[in-house]
């Protein structure tokens, strides 16, 4: 049997004793939006932000307290996620890195890590941010040289302290009366990305992020992340192919994942994607929008913006062209300018491409089915499997060939 009793004396009313394997429900203020979820007595708060409000910015690392990757604030002060229970944070106000800033508006902590190159492998990043925040908001003072003892609670498993120590001085110099608050707090798009199922998000997780609720698409004006063509045979007509162009909800359904949740006007749409990538996946909520529907030339050409509720973004520029193929079949090209921000942005370029690519051959494999049958079959966790598989050949492949070029030219000097 386990006593839950809230972590702060005269904010909560302790609560009866439960088993443990019971659950309890809590309320708690993460990142400005006050959430109530039902966990399991044992549950450590660092499980409960990644697993069941999907704020997978706090990494686990040791799980002991040691390494301080998993610090977060807890009432303003910094803390280890790992070492409290989620039932001791009933009432409590959490800040979490995703509270920090958003890639369109970060906090000066975050500038100065991509400036003084802090950022290695990423795993430490969340806990020296939040480590740090919680120094200079607390302790401004704090000297330079003060500065190696003071972030020793936070191990780097890059040995990478030179930059990480050169970006938090950067900021005290900048700031000698103590860095500004949190710029993302009071965003409900910062909690409910978990998983479901019965995991007690509460009413956050039906919130869609501000961007996918724009009345037009903006693409942005620098070069994209991803330029993906694929060119695939089909089996139907090319009339029958264009009869799935021209019918957006039906062509929608063909990519995987995708569905549109309401029709705007006759040429703008807003809908929703999943995309499966092994562990990791990204839901989208965004609009569509036709900017050209050429019947004679079999040509669609549409605009489309998603976001979630994580800070990730996508926009795309894309062109479908459909024209008469061999044996009565069609030749079906697709051709994407991808745009990605945030957290899909770390796929970098040629995964994103890859994933991108995947996608593109799966969704021509399901315009020939809605041409042939005016329908789609739903795609199974088979299909994202072979999605999974797939990229990772063709990543792994294009790694050896790369390594063997390499070699190659070290054996010709």
């Amino acid at each position: 049997m386990t006593t839950v009793e809230p972590r702060r004396t005269g904010t909560a009313e302790p609560r009866d004793r439960v088993a443990a394997d019971e659950t309890v429900g809590i309320t708690m203020t993460v990142n400005g939006t006050e959430t109530t979820v039902t966990v399991p007595p044992r549950a450590h708060l660092g499980d409960v932000l990644r697993e069941q409000l999907g704020l997978t910015g706090t990494h686990l690392g040791c799980e002991h307290g040691v390494c301080g990757m998993c610090t977060v604030l807890v009432d303003g002060e910094a803390a280890r996620a790992c070492l409290l229970f989620a039932v001791q944070c009933e009432g409590a106000e959490i800040v979490t890195v995703e509270g920090l800033g958003t890639p369109e508006d970060q906090h000066p902590l975050q500038q100065a890590f991509s400036a003084h190159h802090a950022l290695q492998c990423g795993f430490c990043t969340p806990g020296m941010l939040m480590s740090s925040y919680d120094l200079l908001s607390n302790t401004p003072e704090v000297e330079s040289e003060e500065l190696p003892e003071q972030m020793s609670g936070v191990l780097c498993r890059c040995t990478g302290y030179r930059g990480i120590l050169a970006a938090v001085d950067d900021v005290r110099q900048s700031h000698p009366d103590g860095v500004p608050g949190p710029r993302a707090c009071g965003a409900r798009t910062l909690v409910g990305r978990g998983t479901g199922g019965g995991s007690g998000a509460g009413a956050p997780a039906e919130e869609v992020p501000a961007a996918a609720l724009a009345q037009e698409v903006r693409l942005p004006s620098g070069p994209p992340s991803a330029v993906v063509e694929v060119t695939s045979a089909l089996r139907q007509p090319v009339e029958r192919v264009w009869a799935v162009l021209d019918d957006f909800d039906l062509l929608a359904r063909c990519l995987p994942g995708a569905r549109l949740t309401e029709v705007l006007d006759g040429d703008r749409y807003r809908g929703r994607a999943v995309v499966a990538l092994g562990p990791v996946k990204l839901s989208f909520d965004g609009l569509a929008q036709v900017v050209e529907r050429d019947p004679a030339a079999h040509r669609l050409r549409f605009h489309a913006q998603g976001a979630d509720a994580g800070g990730s973004a996508t926009q795309a520029d894309v062109v479908l062209a459909a024209e008469a193929g061999p044996d009565g079949g069609t030749v079906l090209t697709a051709h994407a300018d991808v745009h990605l921000t945030g957290r899909v942005a770390q796929f970098g370029r040629a995964l994103a491409g890859d994933v991108s690519r995947r996608l593109f051959e799966q969704f021509a494999t399901s315009v020939d089915e809605a041409a042939e049958t005016g329908s789609v079959t739903e795609p199974g966790r088979g299909a994202q499997l072979r999605l999974v598989l797939g990229t990772v050949r063709d990543t792994v492949g294009a790694l050896v060939r790369r390594g063997l070029t390499r070699v190659r030219t070290l054996r010709r000097r």
